[in-house]
């Protein structure tokens, strides 16, 4: 089982940041977009990863599952204290892939979201988060590897 936790407090309640994910989703990290608001049964994701919502609570939590059925993300806020937990029963393959690849993406693009909710939150982060070397080459490599959009 794979299992990871991103934490951040913000200047102000935490419970707003939960329905802005969109909003304020690091455009980087291509663009998070789903077939109908954000809420239960919405299909959508970011790039090439591809979830639906199962759980909606404005203002405390949301649960997307992923397309393939290997776990779950949630973001959800306590407090000044905005939270995201991603829980996986992946095969092994996908542990392989998680440990040598997507760990390192998903950890960057989620300190590049709470950073973005820090700042609409009013205040700059302490210590902004910058990318890896690791992140930067495998970006580089994934991005060189796209057939090119007509």
């Amino acid at each position: 089982m794979v299992r990871n936790v991103h934490e951040r407090e913000l200047p102000v309640p935490a419970g707003p940041f939960v329905e802005r994910i969109q909003e304020l989703w690091p455009p980087l990290w291509g663009k998070q977009e789903f077939d109908r608001p954000l809420g239960v049964g919405a299909d959508g994701g970011h790039g090439p990863i591809r979830y639906h919502c199962t759980e909606f609570k404005p203002g405390e939590s949301i649960t997307f599952a992923f397309s393939d059925g290997e776990g779950t993300h949630t973001l959800s806020a306590s407090g000044n204290v905005v939270r995201h937990e991603l829980v996986g029963n992946f095969s092994l393959g996908a542990r392989l892939r998680w440990a040598l690849v997507i760990r390192w993406l998903h950890d960057a693009c989620l300190e590049d979201l709470f950073d973005n909710f820090e700042r609409a939150a009013g205040r700059e982060p302490a210590t902004p988060a910058r990318w890896s070397l690791w992140v930067r080459f495998v970006r580089r490599m994934l991005i060189r590897r796209r057939p090119a959009r007509v």
